[in-house]
C-alpha cells in the first residue's frame, strides 16, 4: 500500500485526510497521464455524502484543468463506475466514496478502463504527483500543463450511464421474482436510487428502508454495518428476505426469512453449490480470504468444491481470480465478485443472485445455507513496537503451533499484521467462543510477554 491509498483507494476524513485540494491534483494527474496522446475522457460518480459534491467537483475541475472530458453519473453505486467505465470506453473511472465508513469520511477509487482497481504502477505516480516528485519520460514534473483554448476539457452529465448500468441487472435477471417479498436496506447511500427500481422491475413486491440520504446519514445505524434493523424489519413484516447494502454498495448481506444474517461466507457456499450443480463453477474453486469462517471450508469440502485463500481485500479476490481463471470469488463483509458480469464485488448483483438461487429451487433462504455452520470468532488486537518482530518471535511461533496443535481440524488460529495500524490480529475459530477467547488470549499474552507490546 502507498502513501494516500490503500487497498481500496484514497480514503482519509474528508477536509482533513482528504481535501479538495487532493481531488483537484488527482484529476489534474489523471486528465493529463491519460490524455498524453489524445483528450482523455473520465467518468465520475459519488455517493451520497455530504462532502462527496465538494470531492466531485474539484477531482472534475482538475480533470478538465488538465484537457479531460469529465463525464458525471452523480450519485450512483461503485460497481456501476465500473460497469460504464468498461461499457462505454471511458480512459478511467472514478468512484468518491468512503464505502462502510461514517459520513465525515471520505474516499477516492481509482479503476482502470475495464473497470478494474487501478494498478498499482499508475497509483505510485499520482502518489508522486502529489508529493511533487513526479518522473515520468525522463525527466521531472513538479507541475503539469494547463490546458487552454479548446483544449480546456468539458464536465458533462452522464446519467444515462447509470440508467444502462440497471437494465444490465435487470438482464442478467433469469426468472420473475412475483410473489416474493423482499426488504431492501440501502444505508441512505448509493443504492437508494438504483436497487429498488431494479427489483420492482423485476417483479418483487418491494420493501425499502434507510432510502433517505441527506448527506449525513448514510451508514447511520444501517445497512450491511448495522444489520439489526434490517432482521427486525424482516421479521415484523414477514419478508421472504431482506438485503442490506452498503455506502457505495459494492457490498451485501442477507437476512433470511427467519431475521437471521447470511454473510458473505454463506452466500458464496450457497451460489457456488449452485454453479457445481450445474457444471458453471471454472476449476471447481470459490476465491475466498483467510478471514473466512472455518465453517465455510467444512461446508466446501463437504459439497467437494474447492478453495482458494488470498490475503483480506477484494483486490485480492479479484486479482486471484482473474490470474487463476475463477468465477466466483468474496469476503465474508459481503464484497461477492461474479467475474463473468463484473468486475469488482456488487452488492445488487449478488442480491439478485442470491434470488437466482431461491427461485430456482423453490427453497426458502434458511434451508439454502443450512450446510454452513458458522464457528465462534474472536478477534483480539495486539499493539506492537514490530509486527514483524512480534510475528517471528520464537515464543510467539510456538505458542501459535500448540493452538494449532490443540485445534486439530476443529478450529483455526490465524496471526496476521494489520495493514494499517501498529497491531498483529490474534483470530481463533472454534466451536465455542469461550473456547476461542482462552486461546487467542494464549497468544496475545505470549506476544505480550516477549515484550513486544507497546
Amino acid at each position: 500500500m502507498g502513501k494516500y491509498f490503500g487497498t481500496d483507494g484514497f480514503r482519509g476524513k474528508a477536509g482533513e485526510g482528504l481535501t479538495a485540494a487532493h481531488a483537484y491534483e488527482i484529476g489534474r494527474f489523471l486528465g493529463w497521464y491519460y490524455g498524453r496522446e489524445k483528450r482523455a475522457s473520465i467518468v465520475v460518480g459519488k455517493d451520497t455524502r455530504r462532502s462527496s459534491y465538494m470531492l466531485e467537483y474539484a477531482i472534475s475541475a482538475g480533470m478538465a484543468a488538465s484537457g479531460a472530458d469529465v463525464y458525471l453519473l452523480h450519485v450512483t453505486t461503485t460497481p456501476s463506475v465500473s460497469y460504464v467505465t468498461r461499457i462505454d470506453g471511458f480512459d478511467c473511472g472514478v468512484m468518491i466514496s468512503a464505502s462502510h465508513n461514517p459520513f465525515y469520511d471520505n474516499g477516492i477509487k481509482l479503476m482502470n478502463r475495464e473497470g478494474e482497481k487501478m494498478d498499482e504502477a499508475t497509483i505510485r505516480l499520482v502518489e508522486d504527483y502529489l508529493d511533487g516528485h513526479l518522473e515520468m519520460d525522463g525527466r521531472a514534473w513538479p507541475e503539469l500543463p494547463l490546458a487552454s483554448d479548446d483544449r480546456v476539457g468539458s464536465i458533462v452529465d452522464h446519467a444515462s450511464g447509470r440508467n444502462r448500468y440497471m437494465g444490465y441487472l435487470i438482464s442478467l435477471a433469469l426468472y420473475s421474482f412475483k410473489g416474493k417479498r423482499v426488504a431492501l436496506d440501502c444505508a441512505n447511500g448509493s443504492a437508494w436510487s438504483i436497487a429498488p427500481h431494479v427489483f420492482e422491475a423485476l417483479g418483487a413486491d418491494t420493501h425499502v428502508i434507510n432510502n433517505r440520504p441527506d448527506g449525513l446519514n448514510i451508514n447511520l445505524d444501517a445497512g450491511s454495518t448495522h444489520i439489526e434493523g434490517l432482521r427486525q424489519y424482516v421479521v415484523e413484516n414477514h419478508m421472504d428476505v431482506g438485503f442490506a447494502f452498503d455506502g457505495d454498495a459494492d457490498r451485501c448481506l442477507a437476512v433470511d426469512e427467519k431475521g437471521r444474517l447470511v454473510d458473505g461466507d454463506q452466500i458464496l457456499y450457497l451460489y457456488s453449490r449452485y454453479m457445481k450443480e450445474r457444471e458453471k463453477l471454472r476449476t471447481n474453486t470459490v476465491v475466498t480470504t483467510v478471514m473466512s469462517n472455518f465453517g465455510l471450508y467444512k461446508a466446501l469440502d463437504a459439497a467437494g468444491i474447492g478453495y482458494a485463500k488470498t490475503a483480506v481485500g477484494d483486490k485480492y479476490v479479484y486479482e486471484y481470480m482473474v490470474q487463476h481463471g475463477c468465477r466466483l470469488g468474496g469476503e465474508q463483509s459481503g464484497h461477492i465478485i461474479f467475474s463473468k458480469y463484473a468486475r469488482t464485488g456488487d452488492g445488487i448483483l449478488a442480491a439478485l443472485k442470491v434470488m437466482e438461487v431461491m427461485m430456482a429451487k423453490k427453497e426458502e433462504l434458511s434451508r439454502l445455507v443450512e450446510p454452513v455452520t458458522i464457528y465462534p470468532q474472536v478477534l483480539l488486537n495486539v499493539r506492537v513496537k514490530d509486527k514483524d518482530a512480534a510475528q517471528t518471535d520464537p515464543a510467539v511461533a510456538a505458542s501459535v503451533a500448540a493452538v494449532e496443535v490443540e485445534l486439530g481440524d476443529g478450529g483455526r488460529i490465524l496471526v496476521r499484521p494489520s495493514g494499517t495500524e501498529p497491531l498483529v490480529r490474534v483470530m481463533v475459530e472454534a466451536e465455542t467462543e469461550e473456547r476461542c477467547r482462552a486461546l487467542a488470549q494464549q497468544v496475545a499474552d505470549t506476544i505480550r510477554a516477549q515484550g513486544h507490546a507497546l
